[in-house]
Formats: C-alpha cells, sequence, structure tokens
C-alpha cells in the first residue's frame, strides 16, 4: 500500500458521537474506493495457491435491473439491450471457466447472484447462468446455502420455482416501504400488489428463507408510517428482515436532485456554503422504533441491520454475508477477497460510467481473466481491521481467543481504540468477547469508518467517482 504523507488526523470516537450516528456504512473494508490499478497485475493461480480452497464462496454479478432506484449506488445499468446481456452472459462464463481452472482443486459451499437485479433476467437465462456454473465450478448447490437477490416487478412463479430447483434457498428482495408514496420519494416504480403477488410466488417456490429489506429516513416518512411498513413485512413472516438507513450518495438520482437544489440556494446566496456536518434527522428515531417493534415481534437483532426470526432455518449458521475472505466474484462488479488481496473490475455509479467498465469488461480477452489487475493488497494491520471490523458490528462480536489465534496478540493491544468502546458504554466484554451493546448497534455506521486506519481513508479520500 502507498505510504501517506501528512494524513490527516482521524477524529477520536468522542468527537464522532458528537455527530449524526450515519457517517457511512462498512458493507466492506476496504471499501471498493480504496482500489487501484494492480501493477504488476497478479496471476489467480499464484494468487490463490496459498489460500485454503475447501470452502469457498461463489458470487455472481448480474448488473442489470428494469429501473435505477434513486438511492442506489450499486453497480448497475438500467434497461440495457437484450445484446448486451447475452454477451454478458457469454462474457461471465468465459471469466467462470478461466477462474475454476486458476485455482485448481476446490470447492464451493456458499453461493450467491447479486446485482443489479438477478431476476432481471429470463427463466431461460438464469437458467443458463445455474447451468455454467454446475459446469464449471466444483459445487453442489442443492446441498449448500444458496441465495439470490431479486426486485417485486421481476419476479414470477417460473423463475422462483426454476431457482428453488436448482437449489436456491434463500431470496432477499428489496420492498423499501410498502408506502406507495415513499416509494416514489425514492424514485422507484413500485405498486403494493406487485410486491404482494412477488411475495406468494416466492413462497409458492418453497424458498426456506425470505429475506425482505426496509428503508427508513425517505422523505416525508414518520415513525408511525415505518412501523406500518414493518407491520405489513411481518404479516408475510420473513424469516430474514433489514432495516437500511437511507444515504445519498453523489452520482445517485437522489444525490444528483439534491446536488441541483444546493446549487440553486447557493447561487440565490451568493456564495457557497461551508462545509459542515450532516444534520440530525429523525433516522435514529425510526431505526429505534423499528428495532423495538421487531424485537417485540421475537425476531433476534444479529447486526444494526438485520434481524432474524425465530422460525428462520438454520439459526446457528454463519451470518449471511459476501464480504469474506474466500469470496470468487464473476461478473463486472464482482469483488474477489483473497487474505491478501481484494480485486474486482472498476468502480462506477453514474450511468456513462456504468456503461463503460460494462463495456470494457465485454471486450476482454478471455485469456486476461487468469490475473487481477484492479484491487488492493491488504498487510497485516489491515487484515487486522478488516477481521475487528467485521466481526464487532455483528452479534455475538469479537471473539479475542479466535483474534489472538489468528494475529499473535490480543486485539487490544493491536487496537487499543477499542477501550473507548468501553468507556461510551457502546461495547462491553463478555468473557472472551467484545458485543457492541444496544447502544453500540445504534452506532454501527460510526464504529465501522472510525476503525478504518488512515492509509484507507486517505485512498478513499482521494478516489474520483465516476
Amino acid at each position: 500500500m502507498n505510504a501517506v504523507v501528512n494524513p490527516i488526523p482521524a477524529p477520536s470516537l468522542a468527537e464522532l458521537l458528537r455527530l449524526p450516528p450515519y457517517q457511512a456504512y462498512s458493507y466492506s473494508y476496504p471499501h471498493k474506493t480504496a482500489y487501484r490499478p494492480l501493477q504488476p497485475p497478479r496471476g489467480l493461480r499464484e494468487l490463490w495457491a496459498g489460500e485454503p480452497r475447501d470452502s469457498l464462496f461463489l458470487y455472481l454479478h448480474v448488473p442489470f435491473c428494469s429501473y435505477r432506484c434513486g438511492f442506489c449506488n450499486l453497480f448497475a445499468l438500467a434497461r440495457p439491450e437484450l445484446a448486451k446481456v447475452e454477451r454478458y452472459l457469454e462474457q461471465m462464463e468465459r471469466q467462470l471457466r478461466t477462474t475454476c481452472e486458476a485455482l485448481d482443486e476446490h470447492r464451493f459451499v456458499r453461493f450467491a447472484i447479486g446485482g443489479g437485479t438477478p431476476s432481471y433476467l429470463d427463466a431461460a437465462q438464469l437458467r443458463r447462468l445455474f447451468d455454467m456454473v454446475e459446469r464449471h465450478a466444483t459445487i453442489d448447490l442443492r446441498a449448500i446455502p444458496a441465495g439470490i437477490e431479486v426486485s417485486p416487478e421481476t419476479v414470477d412463479e417460473d423463475k422462483m420455482r426454476l431457482c428453488r430447483e436448482r437449489g436456491i434457498d434463500r431470496v432477499s428482495m428489496g420492498i423499501q416501504s410498502f408506502s406507495e408514496a415513499e416509494v416514489r420519494a425514492l424514485v422507484r416504480p413500485q405498486q403494493r400488489a406487485v410486491v404482494e403477488q412477488a411475495i406468494a410466488a416466492i413462497r409458492a417456490a418453497g424458498v426456506p428463507t425470505l429475506n425482505l429489506d426496509l428503508i427508513y429516513g425517505i422523505a416525508g416518512q414518520t415513525v408511525a408510517s415505518f412501523l406500518a411498513s414493518i407491520d405489513s413485512a411481518l404479516e408475510h413472516c420473513p424469516e430474514e428482515l433489514y432495516l437500511y438507513p437511507l444515504y445519498v450518495r453523489p452520482l445517485t438520482g437522489l444525490g444528483r436532485i439534491e446536488a441541483k437544489a444546493e446549487a440553486k440556494f447557493e447561487a440565490k446566496a451568493g456564495a457557497r456554503l461551508p462545509l459542515q456536518a450532516e444534520p440530525m434527522d429523525e433516522r435514529l428515531a425510526l431505526y429505534q422504533a423499528g428495532r423495538d417493534r421487531l424485537l417485540a415481534a421475537g425476531y433476534q437483532q444479529v447486526s444494526m441491520r438485520m434481524f432474524r426470526a425465530p422460525h428462520a432455518p438454520d439459526v446457528a449458521a454463519p451470518v449471511y454475508c459476501c464480504q469474506s475472505d474466500g469470496m470468487v466474484g464473476i461478473g463486472c462488479g464482482a469483488r474477489s477477497y483473497t487474505s491478501t488481496l481484494h480485486y474486482s473490475s472498476e468502480y462506477g455509479v453514474a450511468r456513462r460510467s456504468v456503461a463503460e467498465i460494462l463495456d470494457h469488461y465485454l471486450e476482454r480477452d478471455p485469456a486476461s481473466f487468469a490475473a487481477a489487475d484492479y484491487g488492493i493488497a491488504l498487510g497485516e494491520e489491515e487484515r487486522r481491521r478488516r477481521h475487528a471490523i467485521q466481526s464487532l458490528l455483528i452479534r455475538p462480536g469479537l471473539d479475542r481467543a479466535d483474534y489472538r489465534r489468528r494475529f499473535g496478540a490480543d486485539c487490544l493491544d493491536h487496537l487499543p481504540q477499542l477501550r473507548e468502546l468501553f468507556a461510551h458504554a457502546l461495547a462491553v466484554e463478555n468473557g472472551e468477547w467484545i458485543e457492541l451493546t444496544d447502544a453500540g448497534l445504534a452506532r454501527a455506521d460510526t464504529i465501522g469508518p472510525w476503525l478504518a486506519s488512515a492509509a484507507i481513508v486517505e485512498r478513499m479520500r482521494d478516489y474520483r467517482l465516476g
């Protein structure tokens, strides 16, 4: 990793706690905005040779959607040409074949298709996707946890039946809100009847785990309307519910709307506004109300966002995630994680940027998939921080004994700043575990960024998003 010259001093936890709790979502560490071109590229065979390859996670990325939601900053393209979708599936198979050959002897024990919206594909295209996986990868989809992400308007009984027959046991659907006024505020054309039809199709297919995503912090949303959406979701008895705070990020639809409004205000005021902390809003109150409603319904809180029903299958299984070491990503926008290198294609949000990156992927020579050319190498410090962040933000928390086995010292010696969590009653020591309190979980989007290294923060700050 490049050395950082005179990095900006990191704020203390006490300083961050004076700001609104929603600073950034620590989905994966380091964030993709810390990735850069790899010079020279790293051959996959060499890269994976020293890694455990008997319990890998295979992730396929389908970067297509029927529309782009106003809040979405994922690598996705709305309404692509049919020919582009067909070419993409062909290229995915080339990448999958080359990657599996580079892995040599291997075994996948988890599988997910994400996006974008994988269910944007028609049934024949989905079947083609499953066929290529079984043709090239050492995997038994019917014997391992396997998930797919869908959107309501792209779900039908034929697709869900096919997915279940091929081994899918978890379907995750972003609803965001059961209020049509609120989904319109998210620039999301969606009707409640379509949502309920989609849920019925998923249930009819016999999928064991249904996950529904809801968003809080939408313009015009109140505690009462948010709880009404949660109650509507609970009527369908989902095995999992995720509550996501709304973030308005640059270059998204909502971000462009907000930027135009700010520009008009600044022009009227005659000067640029000074930089300031994000204003306080209602998201924390909404989160607390939603959390309390789900706990009262018997759901277990696993993380700030994730709640699991008492009737969910395999409650002792690892938390579903796509951010662990040993993940092999296939498709434009997919990330792969070894213990020492994270790699992917480039990252973009704006339609033009996404289209350019996708076109580059479609033009690649099949042999080029045998090397990683864009990503970030992780030194020992970053590996320790990654492990601490990922463990701490999910209950039961950070296992100090496991940390010592992995890294040869106690996590409080490597990361003494963790003690600040105890001082602010955001975490407790529970035997060998460091576990976030309820107040700590509520502050997960402050704690995650606070644990990032100065070097990663600097790389992310210098990234020019397209």
